[in-house]
């Protein structure tokens, strides 16, 4: 088992926040985009960091959006649709969105409209 795993969201989450801040982005779209991912509203997604869910739990809750399987593209080199481990592929999800985001990606092509 992977120990990300086992750290809360909440702990790795202001490290989202400063990488698309530093690029120009908002926590808003952040938000947006975390929200996209899991199905969670703000208020869950509050909850959970909160709560500081961990990032099993937080993905064993969350009603991935249908299109997930439109996310490509490697993270730290690694191929995220080739990721063998359902919830570590889910985790490589979240950090190709956000990585897609702080790069200036547009929104629209970020939640694969």
């Amino acid at each position: 088992m992977h120990r990300i795993f086992d750290v809360s969201v909440a702990s790795v989450y202001p490290h989202y926040v400063t990488k698309v801040e530093k690029k120009g982005r908002s926590k808003a779209e952040l938000h947006q985009v975390i929200c996209w991912l899991t199905g969670y509203d703000e208020t869950e997604l509050a909850r959970h960091l909160a709560n500081e869910t961990t990032f099993a739990d937080f993905f064993t809750q969350a009603r991935l959006n249908p299109r997930v399987d439109q996310i490509t593209g490697s993270v730290c080199g690694v191929k995220v649709q080739d990721v063998e481990d359902p919830l570590m592929r889910r985790i490589r999800y979240l950090d190709k969105l956000v990585d897609e985001l702080a790069r200036g990606k547009a929104m629209e092509k970020v939640l694969r409209s």
